[in-house]
């Protein structure tokens, strides 16, 4: 990264950005930015190798076959299905990069993987001009593309595979490809994906893994991310206790014959990518398409709040979030409990990212350090926590609780920053006196 960003102790970095802290309260335009961005690593049997590619809700639907080598209805798509319940543009990461293409004399899949595999090339003689030959590409029993040449070279590259030019035409009922293979999962995959990942923006991260050294290696990214880099989003890991306001631990595992049992990790990372900073997933309906373990009695609910845990539970037919928080158990005095809330973390990632983005974009080597280019960063501050007003996401701001500064040199900035963040209603006392 070009630029600086993280906390401070004390006004000693050497990068230029924007350095800003969150404690608790004694105990580029001034807009908000979207939210709804997702990114995950994803062992695929088909896809692009190497990459972080884009993929919006409106593509899954419209083209998975294309992108992931099955439609979205496929049951290897679940768990995409569960996250785009929510998510509006994912970041996707194919960690079975590095495998074989299928091929066989006609043509070779575009893609690595066992998916293409599935990949079968027709030849019939056309009924009109037996000259000509109809060439069908097939996946499954789906023809998903056809065309009719007089030979390969006037073939062209379809979304599945690319023809050999110097092959033969010759009538077959279907001529399979083989020998495609998915590349390995390992820690040098995932580092891979961390590293290309670094430079985007998003909310949350998600990773449905089980190994105890991923999720290991992902808890310390995500912290480093934070607290050295300045990027605020939320890691999202099923069983982990990370003890950080910056992870997520999904309890619950699924059911389902044959699935990931960390698969609830997909819609967790949809809904905490896509809450908004005035909303809490907490009591959330679960609406997707596993089968999710719920069996947990009244005590063992209390105890995963306790320890953090982020759990679904059953209420009456329907299985519901029952608060909507991070693995931070430990307090201290900077970092109290209201860290503990996710809705609480989301406001203050709000905060840093779009006022990082503000200092970045207009005020860095621009806007003159004096009294005149101060008064322009505090009027933008003002405006963007007036915004958050707006929304319910804090309350009773006053624009004398952001004060402007110059710092220790003639180049730093100095703000400080007091608020006071809404949470949704959570607990009901009421007393009912009868007469």
């Amino acid at each position: 990264m070009a630029l600086g960003g993280g906390t401070f102790t004390v006004q000693n970095k050497e990068l230029p950005g924007a350095y800003i802290n969150f404690v608790s309260a004694s105990s580029a335009s001034p807009n908000l930015s979207d939210r709804g961005i997702a990114t995950m690593p994803l062992e695929l049997d088909w896809g692009t190798d190497g990459e972080v590619f884009e993929v919006t809700s409106g593509d899954f639907q419209k083209n998975s076959l294309k992108l992931f080598g099955y439609d979205y209805s496929h049951e290897k798509m679940k768990g995409l299905c569960d996250l785009f319940i929510n998510t509006r543009k994912l970041y996707a990461y194919k960690l079975t990069s590095g495998g074989e293409k299928a091929g066989n004399d006609y043509a070779e899949a575009v893609c690595s993987g066992t998916r293409g595999n599935d990949i079968r090339i027709v030849i019939q003689a056309n009924a009109d001009n037996t000259s000509l030959f109809d060439v069908k590409t097939v996946l499954d029993t789906r023809v998903v593309d056809e065309q009719t040449v007089a030979k390969a070279a006037d073939l062209v590259p379809n979304d599945f595979v690319k023809f050999k030019a110097e092959a033969e035409l010759a009538v077959t009922a279907g001529t399979p490809l083989t020998g495609g293979t998915n590349g390995t999962v390992n820690g040098a995959a995932y580092q891979s994906y961390l590293d290309k990942i670094e430079s985007y923006t998003y909310n949350a991260m998600g990773v449905a893994v089980t190994d105890e050294s991923t999720k290991g290696l992902f808890a310390s990214f995500v912290k480093r991310m934070r607290d050295e880099m300045g990027i605020k989003f939320q890691l999202v890991l099923y069983n982990y206790a990370a003890d950080y306001m910056g992870t997520v631990s999904v309890k619950n595992k699924v059911l389902d014959s044959g699935q990931n049992e960390a698969s609830l990790v997909y819609w967790v990372t949809g809904a905490i990518a896509s809450c908004e900073i005035n909303r809490s997933n907490q009591n959330r309906l679960y609406d997707g398409g596993f089968t999710v373990n719920t069996d947990y009695t009244q005590t063992e609910l209390v105890q995963a709040v306790k320890n953090g845990e982020f759990v679904l539970h059953k209420v009456g037919t329907d299985v519901r979030v029952l608060e909507d928080i991070n693995t931070m158990v430990t307090t201290t005095e900077d970092q109290g409990d209201i860290f503990k809330d996710n809705q609480s973390v989301r406001v203050a990632d709000q905060i840093a990212n779009d006022i990082a983005v503000i200092f970045n974009t207009k005020y860095l080597g621009v806007v003159p350090n004096n009294n005149a280019g101060r008064t322009s960063l505090w009027s933008d501050i003002v405006k963007h926590h007036e915004n958050l007003e707006s929304i319910g996401a804090i309350e009773e701001f006053s624009d004398s609780d952001v004060v402007v500064e110059q710092g220790n040199t003639k180049k730093s900035v100095v703000v400080k920053d007091a608020m006071t963040i809404v949470n949704a209603m959570s607990k009901l006392y009421m007393t009912v006196t009868v007469a």
